[in-house]
């Protein structure tokens, strides 16, 4: 059986190896000249940056694709948790210390209101609850069928799907700033806390389940570890080739033509490039079934990123490995990005300081950040090239003015992604960071099914397919790929 992967991000290569491991010729096709898709990494003049993904929870889906192979991620990778996950840091100067130090986290919440002690402990009871359903049970599993979403209805009923992340930590939290530390997972995999179905709650226990990790040296290292093992196991690997068509005959998938002309063959194409892009690009989709084109119109795509990196000549100790910072408003700030498509100067975001726990990163007596700001998608028609340089200006000062003094004397290397980076180089559609949104009219059998709808031979892995956006994500959509197949 031959099986062709498009897209080396974690997903992509997840899929390659897991395909390897069943006996198929693999071909992983990487249109840049480096592997890792949103988890590529950047190097300038001594400076380490990730590209992407930062937080790593549950790292034994990692470690699984080592063992497929009788062999042990650590000769490959070191993953280490952290003790801070994150900092959250208010518009008045008020920090909360995240971690899975249960007593100092109910320490902290009764110096700020005591009657969300309770309201917290049965929050993470709930979560665990939503958890076991929706990760342990769920998350591996193909929804390609009606019928098995169906099953689904009552206990996606009882775990109160139909609210939101942020409604169900307020019918359990009273104080705002509380409710809003403990709503904003949606925000790491694309959704907005106050329309992302609560089902995305689980991503709160799930953290506490395994902790959150460091990958040393940067997340770049498990892409060079998964690389190693790939080339190890024989998986032919074409780096610097886009796909540009995927051949079918009627509706079964015969191969890809590159964008040198070249022609494989194959029995499989699996997609790690994001769906929409793929059906209305690649793929001949004019025979498509009119609920399928309804499905794709109607479609929702999360938040575009702009992601400022700099490196510093100052080394700011005081500033942990993850920092949040939180903007006066939150809601209204969400309804600008995700509705009304427009900039303010009232920005969130988070702050990543790699050399907190891994001082490689960076030269002697240096600082390494990356800063993530979500903003609109380029539904917007925001003018990049215009307004990229205002809000790398905006970021500097909203972090000189709270975290970082006198920060733009100390920059000593930076450049900045916008949506059109998104857009144009890792081919998502509206440059989303994260593809379709997580809302539930976009989740599980809603979703981009893994096996394709319209063509035999046709999958996908990653962001727009199910399970949905973030590290542990992925990973998954890579096992229910293994069912499928």
């Amino acid at each position: 059986m031959n099986s062709i992967v498009i897209g080396s991000g974690f997903g992509g290569m997840a899929a390659a190896l897991r395909l390897k491991a069943k006996g198929h010729n693999v071909t992983l096709i990487e249109k840049h000249e480096d592997l890792g898709g949103r988890a590529r990494v950047f190097k300038k003049n001594g400076f380490t940056f990730d590209g992407g993904p930062t937080v790593i929870t549950a790292p034994y889906l990692i470690d699984e694709l080592f063992q497929l192979f009788d062999k042990n991620s650590k000769d490959y990778l070191e993953i280490k948790s952290l003790k801070t996950w994150y900092q959250f840091v208010f518009e008045d100067g008020f920090k909360f210390d995240y971690s899975g130090d249960e007593e100092e986290m109910v320490n902290q919440i009764k110096k700020i209101n005591e009657k969300d002690v309770n309201g917290y402990k049965n929050l993470v009871n709930f979560t665990k609850k939503i958890f076991d359903k929706g990760f342990t049970e769920l998350s591996d599993v193909p929804f390609d069928k009606p019928s098995f979403m169906l099953k689904q209805i009552p206990s996606l009923f009882n775990l109160k799907s139909y609210k939101s992340v942020y409604g169900l930590v307020s019918s359990y939290i009273e104080d705002e700033k509380l409710r809003r530390l403990l709503s904003m997972h949606p925000l790491l995999v694309g959704g907005n806390p106050f329309t992302t179905t609560s089902i995305y709650g689980l991503i709160l226990y799930l953290e506490k389940k395994w902790g959150i990790h460091y990958s040393m040296g940067g997340t770049g290292q498990i892409i060079n570890g998964m690389e190693k093992l790939m080339n190890e196991e024989n998986i032919k690997i074409l780096k610097g080739f886009e796909v540009n068509k995927i051949i079918s005959n009627k509706n079964k998938i015969t191969g890809v033509e590159l964008n040198n002309g070249d022609r494989i063959e194959t029995d499989n194409v699996i997609c790690n490039a994001d769906p929409p892009a793929v059906y209305s690009k690649l793929a001949n989709t004019n025979n498509s079934n009119s609920i399928f084109n309804w499905k794709m119109k109607r479609m929702e795509y999360s938040m575009g990123l702009f992601v400022y990196y700099f490196g510093t000549k100052k080394v700011y100790d005081d500033v942990e490995h993850h920092t949040i910072k939180f903007g006066d408003k939150y809601k209204e700030h969400l309804d600008d990005i995700f509705n009304n498509k427009k900039l303010n100067d009232d920005i969130s975001y988070y702050l990543h300081r790699p050399t907190a726990t891994d001082k490689s990163m960076a030269p002697d007596n240096h600082d390494c950040f990356y800063v993530l700001v979500p903003v609109p998608n380029n539904q917007s028609g925001i003018d990049w090239s215009i307004e990229g340089d205002k809000m790398k200006n905006l970021v500097i000062k909203k972090m000189e003015e709270s975290l970082l003094p006198n920060l733009s004397k100390n920059i000593v290397e930076d450049f900045y992604l916008t949506p059109d980076y998104f857009e144009k180089e890792l081919n998502t559609k509206y440059g989303s960071g994260f593809s379709i949104q997580p809302k539930f009219t976009q989740s599980a059998y809603f979703r981009f099914h893994n096996k394709s709808e319209i063509f035999d031979g046709l999958y996908f892995v990653g962001a727009g397919t199910h399970p949905g956006a973030g590290v542990p994500g992925v990973l998954s959509s890579a096992k229910v790929l293994d069912k499928i197949l």
